[in-house]
């Protein structure tokens, strides 16, 4: 049984970490958040230590190195902005991390991580759910067996309506969230160069609060992107469903599935990495690098290969 502490408990994607280190048959001793109500705590690890002020939750991980009691890993699910402190705070603390997407919002902070985890000799992992879903591994292994030669043409589009609560809270900060491509559009991001190869051209043809959209040329595929934040863009159909969410990636016009099979996923991440096949700092590395550029440079408007939403 390992030794878990969990920064940001009180989080939305908390509770899967906690399942899945309950579920792999470990425990959290200690965990930290400002919020400072956690019943959830009740349901998973009630013994398990709670401190709303970081420094209080570092002075345990000090105070219990080398001990029978030390903490193995640092599971970190806080705001964007707060990983990279984090990730630090457990290198320094003789423990590995793992962390939630996006790893970190600026490319400067992967250069001070690798070189306190190499002087540590400890690990950074971060969940990258999606390279473990049955309907993307079994995409990845159709277009390994083609074509190296064949070039894909995909659109991407994902429309998760948000309410006024969203812009006033740190997701809308974009100090704070790195804004959509980094928050939201990471994850597809990700999952598209691990199948399709890396980034060979990169154009961002709307780039706004509350919706973002361009293209990448990737080394087997063309991608056409749109993320959204705003309810209006959901299609009629899924509104008539009641759903406030949708999702959608074509593959040479072929829908690819992919809408069920999240419950366990974060657990299967966490039996990789305790096996020592998690995703480090060098999967992670690519998409902070496209999520940065994505964001800083300068819009061309509604010209080119763009979504066909955008056409609309």
């Amino acid at each position: 049984m390992k030794n878990f502490a969990l920064a940001g408990a009180a989080g939305y994607i908390a509770e899967r970490h906690m399942r899945a280190i309950r579920e792999t048959g470990n425990r959290i001793v200690a965990a930290t958040d400002v919020f400072d109500v956690m019943g959830r705590m009740d349901s998973f690890f009630p013994d398990a230590e709670f401190f709303t002020r970081p420094e209080a939750f570092e002075q345990y991980l000090g105070g219990h190195k080398k001990t029978p009691d030390a903490v193995d890993y640092v599971s970190i699910c806080t705001p964007n902005h707060l990983h990279a402190k984090y990730i630090l705070m457990a290198l320094r603390n003789d423990a590995f991390a793992i962390c939630e997407k996006p790893l970190v919002i600026y490319p400067e902070e992967i250069e001070t991580i690798e070189k306190v985890e190499k002087e540590s000799g400890k690990k950074v992992f971060n969940i990258l759910q999606l390279r473990l879903h049955p309907a993307i591994v079994a995409l990845r292994e159709k277009i390994k067996q083609g074509d190296p030669e064949k070039i894909y043409d995909i659109d991407l589009t994902y429309i998760t309506s948000r309410g006024k609560w969203y812009f006033q809270s740190w997701k809308g900060d974009w100090s704070k969230s790195g804004s959509l491509a980094t928050n939201i559009g990471i994850h597809f991001f990700d999952m598209l160069t691990w199948i399709f190869g890396n980034v060979k051209q990169n154009v961002v043809h709307v780039y706004e609060a509350h919706k973002a959209a361009g293209y990448l040329e990737l080394d087997q595929a063309r991608v056409r992107w749109y993320l959204s934040l705003d309810y209006n863009d959901v299609p009629h159909a899924a509104k008539e469903r009641g759903l406030r969410t949708y999702r959608s990636i074509t593959v040479d016009g072929k829908e690819i599935e992919f809408s069920g099979g999240f419950t366990d996923l974060h657990t299967q991440a966490y039996n990789h990495i305790l096996e020592w096949n998690g995703f480090g700092i060098g999967d992670a590395k690519s998409c902070i690098l496209l999520t940065h550029e994505i964001r800083n440079i300068k819009p061309v408007g509604r010209v080119g290969d763009c979504h066909p939403l955008l056409k609309g």
